[in-house]
């Protein structure tokens, strides 16, 4: 097993980000999906930054693997929503939930970029409630065979293998009838992908629906148990959510940065802007929001990794789910402010696609909406703090 060096993993992805930030300014303007991130991800070898060295990845426990994600995070939500497609929610629940059979057939793959890896949850009419999914599956003599559509997949159409989650079409709804999970190729016949250009924002990035039209698949290509799926997805969503939490907090260093630099270079009234009180106010705010994102997500990243150490401890399970959901909450909707207050500092110019304040705020207002809106995580916090007899949903 090779040893992970964090210093090597700081210096893979600043040379990354360096690459990939021209390559990204100019995709965005043209409104192009930047098909450089996976090649370039490849040569600097993060496409496997949290995937265990047995599988060819490099290792990296949950605190180096979401400071990665935060230095990427600032060359946009974009970049970043493809590294939690491909890492957070799709190579994790292999990795935490498959066979040996499964991690050996596609961690490898993943990790060489030879596959991209999505997670397919959401559905046009199933969001923040996946029990309402309607895809479902049936046992096949050699396997399983699943019809159903996904909606809004980040890495959708470029995936070449999906994390699927559905219901068993032989059982009537009840308590007996639960969510299973599958990891399905995309080549396979019957699937079929639609790539969503009509975004508001991430125009370089790939989302996608399919639809899945009697798609078999071998039986070894169930993830984990079956009638496990809930609790696999549930899981995956607190890798997920660390991660959009991580990226975010890299918009509110990069929207700083870029504030900073613009703030004293810029005159208006016969004086840099930066001397100005009201733009020191954007500015003071934005280093109070940047602070203290990195210290809750510092927090979170911590009680992951304690989790990870002992998977069977519930309680250390239960405390890393908290602080992922209050992260996930407190950093995108600081980043949302962060580049709201960046185009104000940039005044006309941040409100084009020109500058990166304008596209980090395209970008990160859905932060705020997938791998759990800002609702249902604030129903999910308060009712940690009165009990499971208020949840407001069961």
């Amino acid at each position: 097993m090779s040893q992970f060096l964090p210093e090597k993993l700081v210096t893979d992805v600043r040379a990354f980000c360096e690459e990939i930030r021209p390559i990204e300014e100019l995709c965005y303007v043209e409104h192009q999906f930047n098909d450089r991130v996976l090649p370039l991800a490849k040569q600097h070898n993060l496409l496997g930054i949290n995937v265990d060295p047995a599988y060819g990845g490099r290792g990296a426990d949950a605190v180096s693997y979401l400071n990665a994600l935060v230095r990427i995070g600032r060359e946009g939500t974009g970049v970043r929503t493809f590294f939690s497609g491909h890492l957070s929610i799709g190579a994790y629940p292999i990795q935490t939930w498959g066979s040996e059979a499964l991690k050996s057939k596609y961690l490898p793959r993943a990790v060489q970029g030879d596959m991209v890896l999505a997670f397919g949850l959401t559905e046009p009419d199933a969001g923040s409630n996946p029990r309402e999914m309607t895809t479902t599956y049936e046992r096949t003599p050699n396997g399983y065979k699943l019809n159903g559509v996904k909606y809004l997949i980040s890495n959708g159409g470029i995936a070449g293998a999906v994390i699927v989650f559905g219901y068993p079409a032989d059982v009537p709804d009840g308590p007996e009838r639960r969510i299973s999970a599958f990891v399905v190729d995309t080549n396979s016949t019957g699937f079929v992908t639609e790539t969503l250009t009509a975004k508001m924002g991430m125009p370089t990035s790939n989302t996608a629906m399919f639809e899945m039209q009697n798609v078999e698949i071998p039986v070894e290509n169930l993830l984990g148990d079956e009638g496990a799926g809930f609790r696999i997805a549930m899981g995956t969503l607190v890798s997920g959510r660390l991660s959009v939490a991580a990226g975010c907090l890299g918009v509110i260093e990069d929207c700083l940065i870029e504030s900073l630099e613009y703030a004293k270079n810029r005159e208006q009234h016969g004086k840099a802007i930066a001397k100005h009180q009201l733009v020191q106010e954007h500015l003071a705010e934005m280093e109070l929001a940047r602070i203290s994102s990195d210290a809750l997500l510092q927090m979170a990243a911590r009680a992951k990794q304690a989790s990870a150490m002992s998977p069977t401890n519930r309680e250390l399970a239960t405390e890393a789910d908290g602080l992922a959901a209050k992260a996930k909450l407190f950093i995108t909707n600081a980043a949302w402010d962060a580049a709201d207050r960046a185009v104000q500092v940039f005044g006309g110019r941040g409100w084009s696609t020109l500058y990166r304040p304008g596209r980090h705020l395209m970008d990160v207002r859905v932060c705020r909406i997938y791998e759990g809106t800002d609702e249902i995580l604030k129903l999910k916090i308060a009712a940690s703090l009165l009990g499971k007899e208020f949840e407001a949903f069961r």
